[in-house]
């Protein structure tokens, strides 16, 4: 975990299959699309736009976070560097790995964020304070 950096975050771009007769598209995540296997599948709805969610890392799990509908950002942080990935489509997904600082925010109306996580919950692979999170990178 401790090597990890903002750079290992990428944007993975899901397979889209667009209907020939015009119903609308269809995208696919499958294991080939996942450098993990899903253990844990949730999402975040109704939040309201002044809110924020995550203010975590995980010690083991990696995520891949997918805006569904709407928009929202999404800050990764490190220790010592941050960026911000704004997810507006549901083509494209952010893959967290463990390590990372993760921070949503910017929700906008009807947003709804898709987790695929590569871990069963378990409330001792959090680290929920940022001090932490740098002491454990260090």
């Amino acid at each position: 975990m401790k090597n990890t950096t903002i750079d290992n975050v990428e944007v993975i771009n899901i397979p889209k299959i667009k209907d020939a007769k015009g119903r609308g598209n269809l995208c696919v995540i499958e294991n080939a699309v996942l450098p993990y296997t899903v253990e844990r599948i949730y999402y975040l709805f109704d939040v309201p736009s002044d809110a924020s969610r995550g203010g975590h890392s995980h010690i083991a799990c990696h995520e891949l976070l997918v805006a569904l509908s709407g928009s929202f950002d999404v800050v990764v942080k490190d220790g010592e560097n941050s960026k911000t990935v704004t997810l507006n489509k549901p083509d494209k997904g952010l893959l967290i790995v463990d390590g990372i600082w993760r921070e949503l925010d910017n929700f906008s109306s009807g947003a709804v964020c898709l987790v695929l996580a590569s871990n069963k919950y378990e409330e001792e692979d959090y680290i929920r304070e940022y001090s932490n999170f740098v002491k454990s990178k260090q």
